[in-house]
């Protein structure tokens, strides 16, 4: 069972600049909460509470003021600082302490991913014994995403970066799971041209020896990357149509704890307080009448 999770949040946010020249992209606003709640939900959802967050030189504190240590939402989050981009498979090295001898879920922190049977295929992927596991979404432009080709038994038998033809439309998103090996794999990559470790080259590693699957988040599913000014407002976009048409919220925290019993009712009064007078209090105020 995967009880560790990592949010990769670091990375220099340059396709949305000049807004990441203040701030780090993950805390700018999806909708009504910062982008950083979402991944965070996510986390949550699968029933893991002990989290370690990635961020760039300097920005931690920031963090700090909007999530603290994670007790107010019933979890624990240390944070790590990533002094410059060394690619995905770096998360795994910077965060080898914290992983210590077990497994640990990966997303990063500009992914965003909803639907009905999600909670359900998180729970399928942290039951992960060994291997990888990775979650894998069907795209109608294949050509402009990491693709995964996927055996009748989930087995993944080729990856293909931004192919010009693909016998496949399964995109790899930015959620993955991962069993201990994965220190050992990371720190055994060499750059590539971009001067980056590439998480292709580590999946690589785990398809080779026939350990890596696929968790597919089909129709009904979405999963969406804000990671360019527009792809971040589509994702907003996205989440206003959806909470003003149900009242319902998406990566709520607070509710997502409240469930799971990891916080009390006092918790939610302590939180409302702490946001003020907004809208996000008056559906926290909601969970408690």
């Amino acid at each position: 069972m995967i009880k560790k999770g990592i949010i990769l949040a670091g990375g220099m946010g340059t396709r949305m600049s000049p807004l990441t020249k203040v701030t780090n992209k993950q805390l700018l606003p999806i909708y009504d909460k910062p982008l950083i709640y979402y991944p965070l939900s996510v986390l949550m959802l699968a029933g893991i509470k002990d989290i370690l967050i990635i961020v760039n030189k300097g920005q931690v504190n920031q963090f700090r003021k909007i999530l603290f240590n994670g007790n107010r939402f019933g979890i624990k989050i240390t944070y790590a600082e990533q002094f410059k981009p060394r690619g995905l498979p770096d998360a795994f090295i910077l965060g080898e302490k914290f992983i210590g001898r077990d497994k640990v879920a990966l997303i990063l922190g500009d992914n965003f991913f909803y639907g009905q049977s999600l909670t359900y295929k998180l729970k399928n992927c942290v039951k992960l014994n060994s291997g990888c596991k990775i979650l894998v979404h069907p795209v109608n432009k294949p050509e402009l995403y990491g693709v995964a080709e996927v055996n009748a038994k989930n087995k993944i038998v080729s990856i293909k970066e931004k192919p010009k033809k693909s016998r496949s439309n399964l995109a790899i998103t930015g959620l993955y799971f991962f069993d201990n090996q994965v220190i050992k794999f990371s720190k055994s990559l060499k750059p590539s041209k971009r001067k980056e470790l590439e998480i292709v080259d580590l999946l690589n590693k785990y398809r080779k020896s026939n350990k890596l699957s696929a968790e597919l988040l089909g129709r009904g599913g979405a999963w969406l990357d804000a990671g360019s000014i527009s792809d971040f407002y589509n994702t907003s976009n996205f989440v206003s149509a959806l909470e003003n048409r149900q009242g319902l919220k998406i990566a709520c925290l607070e509710e997502i704890a409240l469930n799971k019993s990891w916080i009390k009712k006092i918790d939610i009064k302590l939180a409302i307080s702490f946001y003020g007078n907004c809208l996000y209090s008056d559906y926290l105020k909601k969970l408690i009448n």
